[in-house]
């Protein structure tokens, strides 16, 4: 069962003020954020313990170009469209 996605140009509320974070924090809204948002308690924390992580400098090892071959590989096992 796949859980469905919250499109960020209908949602209200709190939901939407998560989507606007999410995009200031990484420029877009990627499907992983649109999944959170159905709780947007555990959004909040993914927000900004995820972001850290996915940029270059903020203490992690590897370069963005391997985090994101990671993400598209993890994607693609996972027959997920991107």
């Amino acid at each position: 069962m796949r859980v469905p996605l919250l499109d960020p140009r209908t949602a209200t509320g709190e939901v939407a003020r998560f989507f606007e974070a999410t995009t200031l924090f990484r420029g877009r809204v990627p499907n992983s954020a649109c999944t959170w948002a159905h709780v947007p308690d555990i959004a909040k924390f993914f927000l900004l313990a995820g972001t850290p992580l996915q940029r270059e400098g903020a203490g992690g090892v590897l370069s963005c170009r391997i985090k994101e071959m990671a993400v598209l590989k993890t994607s693609h096992a996972n027959s997920c469209n991107y």
